[in-house]
């Protein structure tokens, strides 16, 4: 089963986020700023990364970044962001695809679905 790791520093949207998932049967892990989603990354080796890009310690650009700079096996990548210009972030990351926030369960489950396939 496709591993979804989820980075977000606002706790509420970290656990709602992982919460839905985990109901919909994907594996998932979180991390609440891109270092930690870094060590994850290592770690676990997820399929996908919903990544949120405004962060303390290390955002999402520089998430991203570090992910060529250490050699890492580069994961799909889907952002999460309020920002209106989250199609042009997106693209700046390499990102496979984006959710604006506020975004709908349905929406969100779409995204996922369409890059790594059922959990089952």
């Amino acid at each position: 089963m496709a591993m979804i790791l989820v980075v977000d520093d606002d706790e509420t949207i970290l656990v709602s986020v992982a919460e839905l998932l985990e109901l919909e049967g994907f594996s998932v892990s979180t991390a609440s700023n891109g270092l930690e989603a870094l060590d994850r990354t290592r770690e676990q080796q997820p399929a996908l990364v919903l990544l949120d890009m405004r962060m303390p310690v290390l955002d999402g650009w520089a998430y991203a970044r570090a992910l060529s700079e250490q050699g890492l096996p580069r994961p799909k990548i889907v952002i999460m962001t309020a920002a209106h210009d989250a199609r042009r972030w997106a693209d700046e990351i390499g990102a496979d695809a984006y959710v604006p926030k506020p975004f709908e369960a349905d929406q969100l489950i779409a995204a996922v679905t369409e890059i790594v396939g059922s959990p089952t």
